[in-house]
């Protein structure tokens, strides 16, 4: 069992090394700038207004190489944990599930509301908290956010 763990630490101490963690700071700004986006488009008085601004908040990362607008604002990438592989909006819609069942929660007067604050604050911890600054999505997803300048340089 030691053994494992030992390979295990290994393998994500070279995943580390190959993408590191990007600013959580610039990762918050990127998201409440994502977030403005989805509650302008839930604003507009259509019908169909509430499925358009949860599929933004769903599908914004399988956009641009893994960049949704509030990340090619701010410089930050998702990126595949999986070499030479671009994200898709499959692995989007995956790392921002949670994201999207908060947004649901949030529709639900008061208890729907401290539901959805638990769940972002939740996902927060967890990427504040990780090593790689990867949240439960990007764990199920195998991606990861990065500055988009050392995506480049190691083009």
């Amino acid at each position: 069992m030691l053994v494992a763990r030992e390979e295990g630490q290994e393998e994500e101490a070279l995943l580390s090394s190959v993408h590191p963690k990007a600013n959580s700071l610039n990762r918050f700004i990127a998201k409440f700038l994502d977030l403005l986006i989805v509650s302008a488009i839930g604003q507009i008085p259509l019908k169909i207004s509430f499925l358009a601004a949860l599929s933004y908040l769903l599908l914004s990362d399988g956009f641009a190489e893994g960049k949704s607008i509030g990340k090619q604002l701010i410089g930050l990438q998702t990126v595949s944990s999986k070499p030479e592989q671009e994200i898709s909006f499959r692995e989007s819609i995956i790392r921002n599930i949670s994201l999207g069942i908060a947004y649901l929660l949030s529709q639900i007067p008061f208890v729907g509301w401290l539901l959805a604050l638990g769940l972002i604050g939740f996902e927060s911890l967890l990427l504040l908290g990780n090593t790689r600054g990867r949240r439960i999505g990007d764990e199920l997803a195998e991606t990861q956010v990065v500055d988009q300048n050392f995506n480049q340089s190691n083009a």
